[in-house]
């Protein structure tokens, strides 16, 4: 009987990795619901027009944005005004990491962006209800989906209006007075499209009826396109051009020249 009883407790006893096992599954199941709430909010549609996303976007504003805008985005000596810019405006400063500025300089930087994507479309719903302005791009524009003919279309585009200040192969360049036109490979489609229709820093805004939404959506599929592209014949050298081919020849060459008529020189003596 004291036999049995002993198997009867041996066998009703918990295993000593149970409770770290328990622990182990409570961990995972808490951090898989807190990972779906805290996502919910970047993933879920957002109505700009909606009196509750307005009334968030502005307590953001006055909170990060009123110090060098003005508490009604009328602007001051320290920021320009926002009224007027759009959704689309705040959405690319904001998004990517320009605004609020680091520091002030020739212009804003792009930097890990500080705001989640609600917040960023709070606050441009926000500066979208105090005047008409260029509003968020459509999806439909924004898949890169163009065929060879649309991309064609965009490479031309591209290079009529982009090229002298992004370069032919959008890597960027140098502008005046401290100011560049940044590289766009790697650059969100939205991003693209929403610099086209607000023409941040030194930019050319490109209305529909310069460029229409079609022509923008080729323009991206073109920029996608030569992004994935892998770079044939050597070399890039950046790929900012011939002053810097030419440059990389007559220094190379002519140190080779050099180098050569020292060598035999020092060899006929």
């Amino acid at each position: 009987m004291a036999r049995a009883k002993k198997n009867v407790r041996k066998t009703g006893r918990r295993h000593p990795l149970a409770t770290a096992a328990l622990v182990a599954v409570g961990l995972l199941v808490t951090g898989a619901a807190y990972a779906g709430v805290s996502q919910s909010p970047a993933t879920a549609e957002i109505d700009l027009e909606s009196p509750a996303t307005i009334s968030a976007g502005e307590k953001l504003f006055g909170a990060n944005c009123a110090t060098c805008h003005g508490a009604a985005a009328q602007g001051t000596p320290d920021g320009p005004t926002l009224v007027g810019v759009g959704a689309a405006s705040v959405n690319f400063q904001v998004g990517t990491g320009r605004m609020p500025l680091a520091f002030n300089g020739p212009q804003g930087m792009v930097k890990p962006e500080q705001f989640t994507e609600e917040q960023t479309l709070q606050m441009a719903a926000y500066v979208a209800s105090l005047a008409p302005g260029p509003g968020l791009p459509e999806t439909q524009y924004l898949q890169a989906d163009s065929d060879a003919e649309g991309i064609a279309s965009g490479g031309e585009l591209f290079r009529i209006n982009c090229a002298m200040c992004h370069n032919v192969s959008a890597a960027g360049g140098a502008l005046t007075q401290g100011k560049f036109a940044p590289k766009l490979t790697g650059v969100a489609p939205t991003h693209i499209y929403e610099a086209m229709v607000t023409g941040p820093q030194n930019m050319p805004v490109f209305s529909d009826a310069n460029i229409s939404p079609q022509e923008k959506a080729d323009i991206i599929s073109y920029l996608k396109y030569i992004e994935e592209q892998p770079a044939v014949g050597g070399l890039t050298l950046g790929s900012i051009g011939p002053v810097a081919e030419g440059l990389f020849i007559w220094v190379i060459g002519l140190g080779a020249i050099i180098g050569l008529t020292v060598w035999v020189t020092a060899k006929s003596n």
